[in-house]
């Protein structure tokens, strides 16, 4: 969502110019898995995060798991993405719900057999597997929307590879009460993503007082990456102001 401007591939050096150590993006698949391999490389960055295949995006398509079939769909695109993950030494993927209807008790049965089996399929990989609410106002209709059932999700599920992707700006839009909401689901969290509410501009924008947010997460102890999945307002180098008191040389953001 950063550094738009240029071609996906001409993206990572614009990163680590911009002092990011690692990165994040919704999908590689248009690209081979030896060329985002050798960006990394070259740029000297982490690929911390991507989307595992969801289907025909193009066409509406926003995940497969729970739909009817869900579970061989999913474990159909752990095999596409895998070149993908051992290329770039990712450590956690997301699995996208898909379209649907939560309060349907086969879509449930459907969406939880097929986190269960994407889950025990990649626990041999050492890769975590990620579920994550997505509010309706900017994906309608999407199945995962509530942080209480993605909580009930890894809870229930108890694998040691599930985890739960926590999009700040997501959960100001769907529940609000984010600070208690980090708080209480943080022995679940496997990944933290922000932007500013309600814009989904730069954090330093809206409602939200990152600052405090983040001296939140230092103080429950997170070690892991903070996704910057923003739009930028303008270039996406003009809004990096907010960027530079939180950068450090061991540092664990993502672009």
């Amino acid at each position: 969502m950063l550094f738009t401007q240029a071609p996906f591939l001409d993206r990572f050096a614009l990163a680590a110019r911009a002092g990011f150590e690692a990165v994040e993006f919704m999908f590689p698949y248009e690209h081979a898995p030896a060329e985002i391999a050798a960006r990394l490389k070259e740029h000297r960055l982490t690929q911390a995060l991507f989307n595992l295949p969801p289907g025909d995006y193009a066409a509406g398509e926003r995940g497969l798991a729970c739909k009817p079939g869900g579970r061989a769909a999913t474990l159909e695109s752990i095999e596409q993405a895998l070149p993908y993950m051992r290329a770039t030494g990712v450590e956690r993927v997301h699995l996208m719900a898909g379209l649907g209807d939560p309060a349907d008790a086969r879509q449930r049965a459907a969406y939880e057999e097929a986190v269960g089996a994407a889950a025990e399929r990649l626990r041999a990989e050492a890769i975590e597997v990620l579920i994550e609410p997505i509010n309706p106002h900017d994906m309608p209709g999407y199945f995962l929307r509530s942080f209480d059932y993605a909580a009930h999700v890894v809870r229930t599920l108890a694998a040691p590879n599930l985890k739960l992707q926590f999009d700040i700006y997501h959960r100001q839009r769907i529940h609000g009460d984010v600070a208690r909401g980090l708080t209480e689901l943080f022995p679940l969290i496997g990944h933290v993503q922000i932007a500013g509410v309600p814009g989904r501009h730069e954090p330093d924008r809206g409602e939200l007082h990152y600052p405090f947010l983040f001296a939140e997460l230092d103080r429950l102890g997170y070690a892991g990456y903070v996704g910057c999945e923003y739009r930028p307002a303008g270039a996406t180098l003009d809004g990096l102001q907010w960027f530079a008191p939180y950068a450090r040389a061991s540092g664990q953001q993502g672009g």
